[in-house]
């Protein structure tokens, strides 16, 4: 379980990370909150898996002073991509915590699975890209 904390971590901070950039380059009031709002609920999600982990005497790598980006972010348009890519990303890293949880950490894991997937399907539709939502998200496609 240790393992996919520290990978849940990871994509957490990196979601972290990926947000100050995306903010950057969107200009309408909607979307700047919606990247503000989902930094903000991605910290406090770095903050209880660093509990987690905490509490299993277990530690992660500290994370980077910065991030290698799956591509250059320019413009609205690939800012949108990005936030697609880390929600999907997030999304991949929590279904990896399901199978090796129980009970009110598995709701948890679950919870942030399903809030990635739909803030994944809210950055789609303001992209305007299609199709919006994933069969079986956070599955490794």
């Amino acid at each position: 379980m240790k393992e996919q904390l520290a990978a849940a971590l990871a994509a957490e901070e990196a979601a972290i990370y990926a947000y100050g950039l995306i903010g950057v380059h969107l200009n309408r009031e909607a979307e700047i909150k919606a990247a503000r709002d989902s930094e903000q609920v991605h910290r406090q999600r770095r903050d209880y898996l660093v509990d987690k982990l905490d509490e299993l005497k277990a530690s992660a790598a500290p994370a980077p002073a910065g991030y290698e980006l799956p591509f250059e972010v320019t413009s609205r348009k690939t800012a949108l991509q990005l936030a697609v890519h880390i929600e999907d990303g997030v999304c991949q890293a929590w279904r990896a915590v399901l199978p090796v949880t129980e009970t009110n950490q598995r709701n948890s894991a679950l919870s942030a699975m399903t809030d990635s997937a739909v803030r994944a399907t809210a950055w789609r539709r303001y992209a305007g890209a299609t199709p919006l939502t994933m069969a079986f998200p956070g599955r490794p496609g």
